[in-house]
């Protein structure tokens, strides 16, 4: 019983603690950055679309995380 409480303990942590999969981005050509959140202090430059997008095309696409969000 021990065992199978530690496990359940285990996977709930895992699943709360995985990087979320869906990024936002600025769509301007010279944006560089992925943010958490669609409220994130780096978006508010954004004079483009902001858009949701899968966190490996930000990467793929060579952007890196905002710096307000490290």
């Amino acid at each position: 019983m021990k065992t199978l409480s530690l496990l359940i303990l285990f996977f709930l942590t895992n699943i709360t603690c995985r990087e979320s999969t869906t990024v936002y981005i600025c769509d301007s050509p010279n944006a560089k950055k992925y943010h958490n959140t669609s409220k994130c202090k780096g978006l508010s430059n954004c004079t483009y679309k902001i858009i949701k997008v899968d966190i490996e095309k930000a990467k793929k696409d060579g952007r890196t995380l905002c710096g307000w969000e490290k």
